[in-house]
């Protein structure tokens, strides 16, 4: 049985080139930085769980809820390909128990704080944000995008940031966790406008506050779909 199954939706990626050099200290081992076309990337993604299901029963009050995540990409070379994946360096919800099941279970990063979010979708655009509350003040994440749905094109950036099916978790120096995310080939909109109210530094540390100054290179609006986690398996090196 998967550990958890959930509609992804509406997710947005603001995606920013980053020196590789930042990044590897959070590297898990056994896996190594991820690039496209030589380019090191980091994304804020803000989307919505909803109807979700954790080892198969939906846990009252925490069915529909936001997420908002910084990650980077990884791959791990194993015998007959690649499996690419992501690193989280922090994920945010609103959930208290969903906290607590992803750091001590899947070891991850996650943090309990105020959320919300906005979707006001008409014939001709929509309008996408998710918020989130740091020391009393409210970050935001949005964007304005059409409302016809494109099939992401092979060998594409776009391609590059949405499709990664696996989860890497650094548990101690020689420790690495793996988990599998089962979904189908995402569509996406495109946006037009976007807006990013984030302080970097106070959400995810001095390593990443050079960010309050450097615009995304691209930002995306992807459907999402169903998605499965699978078990998680620890492997040494």
């Amino acid at each position: 049985m998967s550990f958890l199954k959930a509609e992804w939706r509406k997710l947005i990626m603001a995606n920013y080139e980053v020196q590789p050099e930042i990044l590897q200290k959070y590297v898990p081992k056994g896996t190594e930085i991820d690039t496209f076309e030589g380019k090191c990337y980091v994304s804020l993604v803000g989307f919505m769980f909803m109807n979700t299901r954790l080892l198969g029963i939906k846990v009252p009050f925490h069915i529909n809820f936001e997420e908002v995540n910084l990650r980077f990409y990884v791959k791990r070379k194993v015998e007959g390909g690649v499996k690419r994946g992501v690193v989280f360096i922090k994920e945010i919800v609103p959930k208290r128990m969903l906290t607590f099941v992803a750091n001590v279970f899947y070891n991850e990063h996650y943090q309990t704080l105020p959320m919300k979010h906005s979707w006001n979708i008409d014939t001709n655009k929509m309008d996408i944000s998710y918020e989130w509350k740091v020391n009393n003040k409210w970050e935001k994440v949005s964007v304005e995008a059409e409302t016809k749905s494109q099939k992401i094109e092979e060998n594409s950036q776009t391609e590059f940031i949405a499709e990664h099916y696996w989860g890497y978790s650094k548990m101690n120096d020689n420790k690495t966790t793996e988990y599998e995310v089962k979904h189908p080939t995402w569509e996406y909109y495109p946006v037009t406008k976007h807006e990013i109210q984030v302080d970097f530094e106070a959400n995810y540390g001095t390593d990443f506050g050079f960010l309050n100054n450097k615009k995304p290179s691209s930002v995306l609006l992807l459907e999402g779909s169903e998605v499965s986690v699978e078990n998680k398996v620890v492997f040494k090196n």
